[in-house]
């Protein structure tokens, strides 16, 4: 007899399969109506519709929608201080990179978060993933970088490690010291490199701290070589691959990194046609951020053409406190599905199955199917259409982690 079951689902909406869609997969999901779910010990056991089982538990779900947990691909989720004094700079319309190059942005909260200790910085993010879990997050990737030296870098990478075990929101690590130049390796480049390659990553990976090695490439932060560096010392080391490509520029590094084996891309905001094929030809997650895109008022990923080409597009919140000061991936969501002219279908795609497939989870995460880990959404909301056709309100009525009601 089943621990749980959750009856009465108007409609059950899930995508199906255990490794990332594309192409026209990517829009084809699972709906049923007057639908139910068993659980035990935390794992579906079963789907149907009509007559329910019996059952230890039984929850109601009045007639809602119930969808797979949203998963959060992408995200900054340890830094201190916040950057609203950059506001009124974006407002006169002062580049991201100019603010970079000044001494701002990543650099402004990398002084923030060197000031503080590893507790100030858990209870900051604690505060934060209770509000993504409210959200309907259940699982989300974590990437380090406001440290940008051994010391601070290890910090954030152990703040992960603990929020992991104080919340019920799980933490995929990303280790990320590739983030920027920091000012005591303005004039020594290679200086700061060498420490990545040789001091951080061992450290890192000795500690067991992290599952993936991100870098930000781009234009006046890391250059295509020195990325390339990174990134396979971190292959080497054992870390699974992840980078930031094309997010101002189009340099080639989308292109490098999936032919390296990147788990995702990210960003790709000015993603070429190339881009797109090495996407394809690799199977590489494209980790597309529209709220980022809405907050800097840029243009968006070429996620349609990525779709049409065979690529399986995910989207994130990039939470951080610069380009994407959102946790709530529901308003990544809907920016996604009007700016990028994906169906909902799809967006619950990008936001469920391949999200989970751009942190390696795609075989127990993020879909509602017998075998999955029972992370669960209901809405309130009759249909998916709803709550792609809402914008800006909070409509998950319950979240299911493993099956226990968290909020």
């Amino acid at each position: 007899m089943p621990d749980l079951i959750i009856k009465n689902i108007g409609t059950l909406a899930t995508p199906t399969g255990s490794f990332a869609k594309a192409g026209a997969a990517q829009g084809t999901i699972q709906i049923l109506s007057d639908a139910w779910i068993t659980v035990s010990d935390g794992i579906i056991t079963a789907t149907g519709t009509g007559a329910v089982p019996d059952g230890d538990i039984v929850y109601d779900a009045g007639g809602k929608l119930a969808t797979p947990g949203l998963v959060d691909p992408h995200t900054h989720l340890v830094f201190g201080g916040w950057r609203e004094h950059e506001l009124a700079m974006k407002l006169r319309g002062i580049p991201y990179l100019d603010i970079l190059a000044s001494g701002g942005g990543i650099l402004s909260t990398v002084r923030s978060t060197r000031a503080v200790s590893g507790q100030e910085l858990t209870n900051k993010a604690l505060s934060i993933l209770k509000r993504m879990l409210a959200l309907g997050v259940t699982t989300c990737e974590a990437k380090s970088g406001y440290g940008l030296d051994l010391l601070n870098e290890m910090k954030l990478l152990r703040v992960v490690k603990s929020l992991a075990e104080k919340q019920p929101v799980e933490l995929a690590s990303t280790f990320m010291g590739a983030h920027a130049i920091p000012p005591e390796y303005k004039e020594n480049r290679e200086g700061y490199i060498d420490v990545i390659i040789n001091e951080m990553i061992p450290s890192v990976c000795n500690d067991g701290l992290a599952e993936f090695c991100d870098v930000f490439c781009e234009s006046g932060v890391f250059t295509l070589e020195e990325t390339r560096r990174i990134l396979l010392a971190g292959a080497n080391a054992g870390l699974k691959l992840k980078c930031h490509t094309d997010e101002i520029n189009a340099i080639g590094a989308t292109e490098m990194a999936a032919t390296l084996g990147a788990v995702s891309c990210e960003h790709l905001i000015k993603c070429e046609p190339s881009g797109i094929e090495s996407l394809r030809m690799n199977k590489t997650v494209a980790c597309c951020l529209p709220a980022t895109s809405f907050y800097l008022d840029s243009s968006y990923a070429p996620a349609r053409d990525m779709i049409k080409a065979g690529v399986p597009v995910a989207f994130g919140s990039d939470f951080n406190p610069g380009s994407s000061p959102t946790n709530s991936l529901q308003l990544a969501m809907n920016i996604g599905c009007y700016k990028y002219r994906m169906t909902p279908e799809e967006s619950l795609t990008a936001v469920t199955l391949n999200a989970a497939a751009a942190i390696c989870r795609a075989g127990s995460i993020g879909t509602v199917e017998t075998g999955k880990q029972a992370d669960i959404l209901i809405w309130d909301a009759p249909n998916l259409d709803y709550v792609f056709y809402r914008f800006g309100d909070n409509l998950v009525d319950k979240v299911f982690k493993k099956g226990v009601v968290i909020c």
